[in-house]
């Protein structure tokens, strides 16, 4: 009976970033980040198709740049942070599309709700930086409707657009180290 190595995984917070952009009153781009985050992705041998990868970001920790503007997405009108004070997203299947890139299946959960996203991962290389530490990094990116886990809170402009678009696009810069 052979055995498979296991290579586990941890981001590195200082050299990675959680952020997400959705358009506001159709004209223009709100970006925000999650500023307290954690994660990482255990794999059997050197195979990135066996990873399991997962992830939790504090709804506490959202900052848009804007004070009121973070108030409002912590209430219920939104993420309901006092209740569901966390993101979470644990992988389901990961797939090979070529190139260094992969398709990442798996269950987000926020405010209450469990529901299977895809999440695009290009992988950006591994190296041993200078203190010894094995390194990799990954660039992901994934859109959900932020309606689909309960965040429907809507108004409308004087032109008939959504102050605030369905659609969120996801962006995480990852770095890891090994374990």
């Amino acid at each position: 009976m052979e055995t498979q190595t296991q290579n586990n995984w941890v981001i590195d917070v200082a050299h990675s970033e959680i952020q997400f952009k959705v358009r506001h009153m159709v004209i223009s781009t709100v970006t925000g980040y999650f500023r307290k985050f954690e994660g990482g992705f255990q794999m059997s041998a050197e195979d990135f198709t066996t990873a399991r990868i997962w992830f939790k970001a504090d709804i506490n920790s959202i900052d848009t740049n804007s004070e009121q503007r973070d108030g409002h997405l912590k209430s219920a009108d939104f993420f309901d942070a006092e209740s569901h004070p966390e993101l979470s997203f644990q992988s389901t299947s990961v797939r090979s599309i070529g190139d260094n890139n992969y398709e990442v299946m798996g269950n987000m959960s926020l405010r209450g709700v469990s529901k299977e996203v895809a999440l695009h991962v290009e992988y950006n290389g591994t190296l041993v930086d200078p203190w010894g530490m094995t390194r990799s990094g990954y660039h992901i990116s994934g859109s959900i409707n932020r309606k689909d886990f309960g965040l429907a809170w809507s108004a409308v402009t004087e032109a008939g657009g959504l102050v605030v678009s369905d659609d969120v696009k996801l962006y995480i810069n990852a770095e890891l180290t090994k374990a």
